[in-house]
């Protein structure tokens, strides 16, 4: 879309990815504005008068840090996202998209891939319930605004992301940057420990491909309805680790500790999507971008360790 774009959370993971696709827009991120508190809410957005804002701003985690620091996730994220929208109203920006997660949705519904209209069908899993209900705060709050105040407000629900510039801290990581993490820092042979069974399934998303597809929603997406951004690929987490075994040419026995599996299936059918994505666009597939990750760690920590050197 013309005019300016201000990005919240434009150090975190998808909004260094988008800076590299959007270089002209503005990212802010906690050294900017303290987005907790809604008066730094309303400096930062009156300091750079943007004419649309992409959302981004979140506390995020694996399902260990969810379920160890529940009331961390859903006071962070309550303030962050209520705050932001309050302020764009009364700073007059009539054009927000934010972004939701597929942790948005229901544990179980009766019929896979979910769709957008099953989003209340049920709660969250309760490894990520307290994220999970912030994210649905966010969507009600969203048609709240439209409805009262006839402003453009929408929202995404993306799917599990991966890709450079993720976490991998294995504290605090999601499931495949601490996959190649551990890949990384072990050898043929060794074993190697995940949580759950490896049964639950998944549709990885690789960063670079949402941070295309952001801009093309920020025009084209203005129903109250989020919508979903997954890929067709839906693997369970046992065939991920071996895809990516596989794609890194790396031998290690694979442990599964039988604790948190999280949600078994995550899957949400991507047809809206695609009525309003080029025809020709197309997601990238988990064997090459698992190896394009793998890369991009391997790069970071030969700098790093060239520096601790120099």
């Amino acid at each position: 879309m013309g005019g300016k774009v201000l990005v919240t959370g434009g150090s975190g993971f998808l909004g260094t990815r988008l800076k590299l696709k959007k270089p002209n827009w503005i990212y802010i991120s906690s050294k900017d504005a303290d987005l907790t508190k809604y008066d730094e809410c309303v400096r930062i957005f009156k300091m750079h008068k943007p004419d649309a804002i992409v959302h981004l701003a979140a506390k995020v985690g694996g399902i260990k840090e969810n379920s160890t620091k529940p009331a961390e996730f859903y006071d962070t994220n309550i303030k962050v996202n209520t705050n932001v929208l309050e302020a764009a109203y009364k700073c007059g920006i009539k054009r927000v998209l934010s972004a939701l997660s597929t942790c948005t949705f229901p544990d179980v519904v009766y019929s896979y891939p979910f769709t957008e209209d099953n989003i209340f069908d049920g709660p969250p899993a309760i490894t990520n319930r307290a994220y999970g209900f912030t994210k649905r705060a966010l969507y009600i709050q969203t048609l709240a605004y439209r409805e009262q105040y006839g402003v453009n407000y929408s929202c995404f629900c993306p799917s599990n992301l991966y890709g450079p510039n993720d976490n991998f801290d294995l504290e605090s990581s999601h499931f495949v940057p601490a996959l190649i993490r551990k890949l990384f820092e072990s050898k043929d042979g060794d074993s190697l420990e995940f949580w759950g069974t490896g049964n639950p399934r998944r549709q990885q998303l690789y960063i670079d491909d949402l941070a295309e597809i952001v801009p093309i929603l920020l025009e084209k997406h203005n129903s109250e309805i989020p919508i979903i951004v997954a890929p067709d690929e839906n693997l369970k987490i046992s065939d991920l680790i071996s895809t990516a075994l596989k794609s890194l040419n790396c031998k290690r026995e694979i442990i599964f500790n039988n604790k948190l599996d999280g949600q078994l299936r995550k899957d949400g059918s991507n047809k809206k999507l695609m009525e309003i994505l080029p025809k020709n666009f197309k997601f990238t597939p988990f064997n090459m971008g698992v190896r394009k990750t793998y890369s991009w760690y391997y790069i970071q920590w030969n700098l790093k360790q060239h520096l601790l050197q120099g």
